[in-house]
C-alpha cells in the first residue's frame, strides 16, 4: 500500500507541473517526501559557510556564501539530499575596444573597462554516498561524497569604468552595460568528511564544484564560456534527527 501511494502522488504532482526543469525538482522532492512517510523517520539539518572561486574565462572572482541543507537517509551508506545556498557578490574587470563611427575620428580604436559583478543563489536536489563509516557512525571520521542536478540563479551588473563618447564611438556588441539575471541547469559534485561531535552532532568540511549542464547566452556575460564555473570550500554542522523509532 505504501508503495501504491507514494507512486499515485508522485504521478499527481508530476502530471501538474509544467516544464522539464520544474518536474524534475518536483519528482525529487516527492520522492524524499514519500520515503519519509512510508518509512522510519532520519533526517539530518545542516547549516554551513562558504568561500567560493569562480573560474570562469575572463570572469573569475571570490565570494562568500552561507547554505542550508536537508538530508534524507535512506540507509546507512546512502542519502538524499536538498542544498540552498547564497553568496556575497563577486565582482572582475576586463578591458575591450570601442570602434570609432568615422574614419575622421582620431584615435579610430579605444579602449574601455567594464566591471561586472555577479551574485550566486542555487538549490541543488541528489544523492550523497558514505564511502566510510555512514550517517549516524559517531565513533570516528566519515568520508561521503555526493552528486546531483540543481538550478544556479545568477544577477549580473556590468558598469562602465571608462567614460566613452557614444556619440563618436560603437563599444563592443558583449558585453552589454546594465543589469540580468540568467539561470543555469547544473551538475553538481562534491567530496566531503565529517566527524562526531556529541551525539547526533557532526562537523563536516566538503569541497563542491558546479558544472553548466544547460546554456543561457546573457549579452551581459564577458565571456559565453564555461558559465559558471565555482568551486567552493565549505565547513558547518550536522544534526541528526529520528523519529519513529
Amino acid at each position: 500500500m505504501a508503495s501504491s501511494c507514494s507512486l499515485q502522488f508522485l504521478l499527481n504532482i508530476t502530471a501538474q507541473s509544467k516544464g522539464l526543469k520544474k518536474r524534475i525538482i518536483v519528482i525529487g522532492l516527492a520522492i524524499f517526501v514519500c520515503q519519509a512517510a512510508f518509512a522510519q523517520v532520519r533526517f539530518s539539518i545542516a547549516t554551513d559557510i562558504s568561500l567560493l572561486r569562480n573560474f570562469s574565462p575572463h570572469q573569475k572572482f571570490w565570494a562568500f556564501g552561507q547554505g542550508v541543507e536537508s538530508d534524507f537517509h535512506f540507509s546507512k551508506k546512502n542519502s538524499g539530499y536538498a542544498w540552498l545556498n547564497y553568496h556575497t557578490q563577486g565582482a572582475f574587470t576586463n578591458r575591450f575596444t570601442a570602434t570609432a563611427d568615422s574614419s575622421f575620428t582620431v584615435p579610430q580604436k579605444l579602449s574601455y573597462d567594464v566591471k561586472g559583478k555577479w551574485r550566486f543563489r542555487q538549490v541543488s536536489l541528489g544523492l550523497k554516498h558514505y564511502f566510510k563509516g555512514g550517517y549516524d557512525v559517531e565513533n570516528d571520521w566519515n568520508i561521503y561524497g555526493a552528486i546531483g542536478f540543481g538550478l544556479m540563479f545568477t544577477r549580473v551588473v556590468n558598469e562602465l569604468l571608462t567614460p566613452v563618447d557614444t556619440s563618436l564611438y560603437t563599444l563592443s556588441p558583449a558585453p552589454a552595460i546594465g543589469t540580468d539575471d540568467f539561470k543555469r541547469l547544473t551538475l553538481d559534485l562534491g567530496m566531503g568528511a565529517e566527524y562526531p561531535l556529541a551525539a547526533g552532532i557532526f562537523l563536516y568540511g566538503d569541497v563542491r564544484t558546479t558544472l553548466p549542464a544547460s546554456d543561457y547566452p546573457s549579452p551581459l556575460l564577458h565571456d559565453t564560456r564555461r558559465v559558471p564555473l565555482p568551486l567552493s570550500a565549505n565547513a558547518g554542522i550536522r544534526i541528526l534527527f529520528s523519529f519513529g523509532e
